[in-house]
C-alpha cells in the first residue's frame, strides 16, 4: 500500500486523473446550471410575410425567456446554413402570404427547425416553437369569431375544453442541474475511475514491476491487487463524499430520502467500479487494450444508462445494455432515496447489484496472476 501511494504522489497523471478533472467538474457543471434552465438560446425568424400578424409574432418569440433572436434571415437557406455554422440552434419560418391564407381558410403550414445535436437547447427551442404556433393558432381563431359576433368567453370553452395542471414530481421546479448534474458527475468518475485502475495495473506489466509486486504479497493476487488499489479507493471515497456535500448541501440539490444511504450509495459504486475495472482487466490483460475497452464501455455509458433517454422506450436488445455498467444502479438508488425519498426496502436489489460487480473479478484472478508472474508488454 505504501508503494502505491508513493507512485500516485510521484505520477502527475494520477494527479489530473484523481483531483483535478474531477474538481473540475464537479465546479463546471453546477455553475452552467445555477439557473436551472439554459436561457436565451440563439434563434433566428425568417419572416417571408411582412405582416402585422408576423411581426405580432416575431414579437412573441423575442420575448420568450427561452428565445434570443439573434439573426433575421431572408431565406430557408440562409437560416440553414446559420444553423450549419453553429450561429444559431434553430430558426421559425412565417411562409408569404401566411396571414391572407389564414383569414382564408386555407390553413397555412409554420415551419420550425431545431438542431437537436444539441439536445437540451434543441428540446427547449422546440418546445417554445411550439408553443408559439399553438397560441398563434388561438388568437386568429379567437378573432374570427370576435368578427362573427360571438363572445370570446363564449368561446373559451371550446378552445380549451381541458384545463391541465402539471406536476413535477422530485423536481417541481423542472430545474435540469437537479437532474444532468446527479448522473452525469457520476458517470465521469465512473469513466475516471475504471480509467486509473487499469492504467494502475498495466503500468506493472509495462515496465516489468509486477513480479515483484507479488513477491512483495507473498504470492497472493488478492493481497497485492487489494495492496495496490486500497489507496486510490481511499481517495475516491473522498471524492464522492465531497460531491455529495458539495451537490446537496451547498448547491441545495434536494435530499428527500437518508442521508446515510446516499453515501454508502456512493461509496459502494466506486468499489463496483473498480471491481468492473479488474474485471475488464482480467479479461484483457493488456495496458492498451484494456484501457481502450473501460474508455469505451465508459463513455458509451453518457448515452446507453438512460440518463437522456428512458430505458422503457428504448429498443429490447439496445435497453439490456443500460445495466451493465455501476453508474445505472447509482442513477436508480439516487432516483428513489434523493428525489423520492422512498425507503431502502425499494432500492435493496440495486445495493445487491453492486456486491456483483465486487466480486465479479475473482474467477479472472488466476489470468491476472499470470499475467503478473510473466509480463508481456504489447505496445
Amino acid at each position: 500500500m505504501l508503494r502505491s501511494v508513493i507512485q500516485m504522489v510521484r505520477r502527475p497523471v494520477m494527479w489530473c486523473a484523481m483531483f483535478l478533472l474531477p474538481m473540475l467538474m464537479f465546479l463546471f457543471f453546477p455553475t452552467i446550471m445555477d439557473d436551472g434552465l439554459p436561457t436565451r438560446i440563439p434563434a433566428a425568424i425568417v419572416d417571408k410575410d411582412g405582416t402585422q400578424l408576423s411581426r405580432e409574432i416575431t414579437q412573441t418569440l423575442g420575448g420568450m425567456q427561452m428565445i434570443k433572436l439573434t439573426e433575421s434571415l431572408n431565406s430557408y437557406t440562409e437560416a440553414r446554413h446559420a444553423v450549419q455554422e453553429g450561429r444559431i440552434y434553430g430558426f421559425f419560418m412565417i411562409p408569404e402570404n401566411f396571414e391572407a391564407d389564414l383569414l382564408a381558410g386555407r390553413k397555412p403550414a409554420i415551419t420550425f427547425y431545431t438542431n437537436m445535436t444539441y439536445y437540451v437547447p434543441g428540446s427547449l427551442l422546440y418546445k417554445t416553437f411550439k408553443a408559439t404556433a399553438i397560441y398563434t393558432k388561438a388568437g386568429v381563431a379567437v378573432n374570427v369569431v370576435e368578427n362573427v359576433g360571438v363572445n370570446p368567453s363564449d368561446f373559451a370553452g371550446l378552445m380549451q375544453p381541458v384545463n391541465i395542471q402539471a406536476r413535477g414530481i422530485g423536481n417541481p421546479t423542472l430545474n435540469y442541474g437537479i437532474y444532468l448534474c446527479n448522473s452525469f458527475l457520476p458517470a465521469v468518475l465512473q469513466l475516471m475511475i475504471m480509467l486509473v485502475t487499469v492504467f494502475s495495473l498495466g503500468q506493472e506489466i509495462k515496465y516489468y514491476t509486477s513480479p515483484h509486486l507479488l513477491r512483495m504479497a507473498d504470492g497472493s493476487i488478492i493481497r497485492a491487487l487489494v495492496g495496490k488499489i486500497l489507496p486510490q479507493t481511499v481517495v475516491w471515497w473522498v471524492m464522492v463524499i465531497f460531491m455529495t456535500a458539495w451537490l446537496y448541501r451547498f448547491n441545495h440539490y434536494p435530499m428527500n430520502g437518508s442521508w446515510f444511504w446516499m453515501i454508502v450509495n456512493e461509496l459502494l459504486f466506486v468499489l463496483a467500479a473498480q471491481g468492473f475495472a479488474v474485471t475488464v482487466f482480467g479479461l484483457l490483460p493488456n495496458l492498451r487494450l484494456s484501457l481502450s475497452v473501460c474508455a469505451l464501455l465508459g463513455i458509451i455509458t453518457f448515452s446507453i444508462a438512460a440518463f437522456s433517454f428512458p430505458e422503457q422506450s428504448m429498443y429490447k436488445g439496445l435497453a439490456i445494455f443500460s445495466y451493465l455498467m455501476p453508474v445505472r444502479y447509482n442513477f436508480l438508488i439516487y432516483g428513489n432515496i434523493a428525489l423520492n425519498g422512498l425507503p431502502l426496502y425499494y432500492s435493496r436489489i440495486w445495493f445487491c447489484v453492486y456486491f456483483i460487480y465486487i466480486f465479479l473479478p475473482l474467477p479472472f484472478l488466476g489470468r491476472i496472476k499470470k499475467a503478473m508472474l510473466k509480463p508481456v508488454y504489447c505496445p
